[in-house]
């Protein structure tokens, strides 16, 4: 039986263990995202990338040819916040706006080679950094990690449904400013 001390009343945990477990799970997600981030910077090539930048590569490497407003939608960005960083992306040649064929009014996105390069150099790197420091954790260490995969993912979809449609209290009244944009461990670092 689970003492009452531990659950609390009614089998809930008590509430200054589920107040602090959000906290600690954010900040050692964030924790971890901000310590590979600075341990990639240091063998890059080229400019320093924003991450607001890095996250609108991303989305485009994954979705070729992805529309201006739905990338400010998908990044949860103002419209004229995405059209911003595509035009500096073009400028440094990472990117290629194309009209779309359906409506001349609107663009289609696609990585140059030289992103594209990058991104994969990222990648590269990331997967040796990380998997270099999960060889050397036990494993029982590991397991737990890879065991909680499933539900992270889940949590991260979750965060990512429209906001309006929460209608708790964690909904959109109590979102602080700036809830919900891109950066946070989700983005798995910048490749900048």
């Amino acid at each position: 039986m689970v003492d009452e001390a531990v659950r609390g009343p009614g089998g809930d945990p008590p509430p200054e263990a589920s107040g602090t477990f959000p906290a600690e799970l954010t900040d050692t997600l964030v924790g971890i995202q901000r310590l590979i981030r600075r341990r990639l910077r240091g063998g890059l090539t080229g400019p320093r990338l924003r991450g607001a930048e890095v996250e609108l590569l991303r989305l485009i490497e994954s979705r070729p040819g992805i529309g201006v407003s739905e990338a400010a939608r998908e990044l949860h960005l103002a419209g004229n916040s995405v059209s911003t960083l595509v035009n500096q992306l073009v400028r440094a040649e990472y990117l290629v706006r194309e009209t779309d064929p359906a409506d001349r009014r609107a663009a289609r996105l696609r990585l140059t080679g030289a992103a594209e390069k990058r991104l994969e150099d990222w990648h590269r790197r990331r997967a040796e950094l990380v998997g270099g420091r999960l060889a050397r954790l036990d494993g029982a260490d590991h397991d737990a990690l890879r065991a909680a995969l499933p539900a992270l993912r889940r949590l991260a979809d979750l965060l990512h449904e429209d906001p309006e449609a929460d209608d708790g209290p964690a909904g959109p009244e109590a979102a602080p400013a700036g809830a919900g944009v891109p950066g946070g461990p989700w983005t798995e670092g910048t490749p900048s």
